[in-house]
């Protein structure tokens, strides 16, 4: 089955459309391996991909031809996904000055150390 087409099936995007966007910007791995929108996703595969707020992690359990209820779909993958962040932890990090400009590489390291992305 098709990775664009599970991923709408199962409601982890909002359209195929999406969810095809999403797979060519390359930001969706199976099994660690970049996936394609057309990239084949079989039972016991763990996709992977970064949301605005977290990195998604979810395996495989079932494998849908179409868009189903929600209940229904839940049951279809298991989220291995960190919680997500606090409001509170949300604000604490990312905010910068006006006019300021992109952040620095030693920023951006030291913002991917708040928030647990990295371990150096």
């Amino acid at each position: 089955m098709r990775i664009d087409v599970w991923l709408w099936a199962v409601r982890l995007t909002k359209s195929r459309s999406v969810a095809a966007e999403l797979c060519r910007s390359g930001r969706v791995r199976i099994n660690d391996k970049v996936a394609k929108p057309s990239s084949s996703v079989a039972v016991g595969d763990r996709v992977t991909w970064r949301d605005p707020l977290r990195d998604r992690l979810i395996e495989v359990v079932e494998l849908l031809p179409k868009r189903v209820g929600a209940p229904i779909a839940a049951k279809a993958y298991l989220d291995h996904s960190p919680a997500l962040p606090t409001r509170v932890e949300r604000e604490a990090v990312g905010l910068r000055d006006r006019g300021t400009g992109r952040p620095t590489k030693r920023e951006r390291r030291e913002i991917d150390r708040l928030r647990g992305r990295r371990e150096g």
